[in-house]
């Protein structure tokens, strides 16, 4: 345990050793996996940008997913492939330029013209254009009615026109809006952000901003227990009953624990290994096992956090326990910033074995694993899966992980049925028809054996008693903001 937890108070020491004036003014946070692409925007590390409250969108998602302004104060839909977002004014980045249309038509069109482009708008075209300083007008291809939520994912932030570099690199140091400016990106091991006095809103009440980053969940917990860290990302199931229970809170995700199996490998090619597959798998000892009781057992892709869900969801065939492998070898790929993720892998291997597979495990941080996976390198992979994260709506999460031309198809998977169900949903109105269109697409998945959801996680926050107002968020775009304070 001290080997593993060196790392992380090393990191975090010269602040621990700040005079108390200035320690009063700043928090140590302890992320769970570092960037991956320099935090630009356009991957998955703009939700590091959200959750810090340094880059903001056109549009914001409440509790409920509606879309609510953000850096746009309106829009309307002009006509069914027009609509007009109305640029928020008085608005200043961090670089001290000026937000206006040209600089949100720069911005999103940078988006667009990224490879790959971010996940929300895989099978989106939109037409930007700048109709005076105030005014953007985007064209669709479609009848859109989830465009303001698409505009909501932290993937679409605005930034300031000199964060994008010629070679195509996003720098988003010193370029956002919002009340915390990144000053400082330190690779793969830490960041530095300061309280932004020129911010449009409410100003926060922090000076500074420490972020390590600890793939490694018991160095995280032993950050917690020590104090050296005052918010920490995923503390392990693991770790619960060797920390104060009041440091800890649990959230219910919309984050799906899933196995994906590879379609175009050569066991899981055939429908009938998947099912046998499928028929191996205990979920209920995973759920007891691993979590310990703290994650709720999958009956599809969505779980208790999407309310709605459950109820319109016909009750699951029973799989045939009686099926058996015929000592097929199988590699099942995992990562281990999630420490869950290795034991699940585990126990799968046993489950699997005692129906007749040959397992083989490759587990790695997902940094170094995750281009094996996108490439199909892997019979299996393990993935916890956030579901909505993007605009609120399940649709462009399944399109992008079980479309044909899905950015995150890790499955390899690719069904004209699937893709018409898709496109189906996508669209229909927000509301109940939307809602019935995706269940009806999911259960098109689940009935393919496309891929096996294992379980719906609980994610376990850990907050020092020093800092208020933390933000539990489902969506996991908010982490702190303004009212984030210490003692």
């Amino acid at each position: 345990m001290l080997a593993l937890t060196l790392p992380l108070t090393g990191c975090f020491d010269a602040k621990v050793d700040a005079d108390k004036e200035n320690a009063t003014s700043e928090i140590n946070i302890a992320m769970m996996q570092p960037p991956r692409t320099g935090l630009s925007p356009l991957s998955d590390d703009a939700f590091k940008l959200s959750r810090w409250s340094t880059a903001e969108t056109l549009v914001n998602l409440n509790a409920q997913s509606n879309a609510e302004p953000m850096l746009a104060t309106a829009w309307e839909q002009v006509d069914p492939l027009t609509w007009h977002f109305t640029v928020r004014q008085g608005v200043t980045f961090h670089d001290g330029s000026t937000l206006d249309a040209f600089a949100v038509t720069n911005s999103l069109q940078k988006a667009l013209e990224a490879a790959p482009k971010p996940r929300i708008l895989d099978g989106i075209d939109l037409k930007i254009k700048a109709l005076n300083d105030s005014t953007v007008e985007i064209g669709t291809t479609f009848n859109d009615p989830l465009l303001p939520n698409r505009l909501s994912s932290p993937q679409l932030a605005i930034l300031a026109s000199d964060a994008y570099k010629k070679n195509g690199q996003v720098v988003p140091t010193g370029m956002g809006t919002g009340p915390f400016e990144l000053i400082k990106i330190n690779g793969s091991t830490s960041a530095k952000l300061h309280r932004f006095d020129g911010y449009w809103g409410e100003k926060a009440q922090i000076d500074t901003v420490n972020v390590e980053y600890v793939p490694n969940g018991f160095s995280r917990a032993a950050a917690l227990r020590t104090g050296t860290a005052d918010i920490v990302e995923a503390v392990p199931v693991s770790q619960i009953a060797t920390i104060d229970s009041e440091l800890l809170y649990e959230v219910a995700m919309p984050r799906t624990n899933t196995l994906y199996l590879n379609n175009k490998s050569k066991v899981f090619s055939q429908i009938a290994l998947r099912k046998t597959a499928a028929a191996a798998i205990n979920k209920q000892q995973i759920v007891e096992m691993v979590y310990e009781n703290h994650a709720d057992i999958a009956q599809g892709l969505f779980g208790p956090a999407l309310t709605w869900a459950a109820p319109l969801r016909p009750e699951a065939p029973l799989l045939d326990k009686s099926l058996k492998a015929n000592g097929e070898t199988i590699v099942i790929g995992t990562f281990t910033d999630r420490a869950e993720l290795p034991e699940v892998a585990a126990l799968l291997k046993q489950q699997f074995e005692a129906v007749g597979f040959n397992v083989k495990l490759d587990i790695r941080e997902y940094a170094q694993i995750e281009n094996d996976a996108l490439a199909g390198k892997f019979d299996a992979f393990i993935l916890s899966r956030a579901t909505v994260l993007d605009s609120g709506d399940p649709v462009a999460y399944m399109m992008s992980d079980f479309g044909c031309k899905g950015s995150y198809n890790l499955g390899q998977y690719c069904s004209k049925d699937i893709d018409s169900a898709l496109y189906h949903a996508d669209l229909q109105s927000l509301g109940a028809k939307r809602q019935q269109a995706i269940i009806d697409a999911e259960q098109k998945i689940l009935n393919d054996y496309a891929a096996i959801p294992l379980l719906h996680e609980r994610v376990i926050q850990g907050e020092s008693k020093r800092v208020n107002n933390v933000i539990r968020d489902p969506s996991e775009r908010r982490l702190i903001n303004q009212q984030t304070q210490v003692n």
